[in-house]
């Protein structure tokens, strides 16, 4: 029997911390790009699925931005505008 999500706000994972939401949400994702790849879903079931996916998307993005300013923080507690942005993989800066 599928296991019905919960939305967003009443999910657990919410309250996890950031790593654990993107380890979790990335692993959602993952499963959800492979039944989408898969080709048996239904035009609905489809748009469903891809707009769960940029929901998924959206929460790794925001935990990766959270990571990022922890480590800011760790590097200069006192100026962490000082920071270096990170340069997405694959990009030449």
């Amino acid at each position: 029997m599928p296991r019905k999500t919960a939305p967003a706000a009443a999910n657990p994972a919410s309250d996890a911390s950031p790593v654990a939401d993107f380890e979790s949400s990335l692993d959602q994702l993952e499963q959800l790009v492979g039944k989408m790849e898969q080709g048996e879903m239904s035009l609905e079931e489809s748009l469903a699925a891809y707009e769960r996916g940029v929901g998924l998307y959206r929460r790794c993005q925001a935990a990766l931005e959270q990571a990022e300013l922890r480590v800011r923080l760790l590097g200069d507690p006192e100026q962490p505008e000082r920071g270096e942005p990170f340069d997405p993989p694959g990009t030449d800066a």
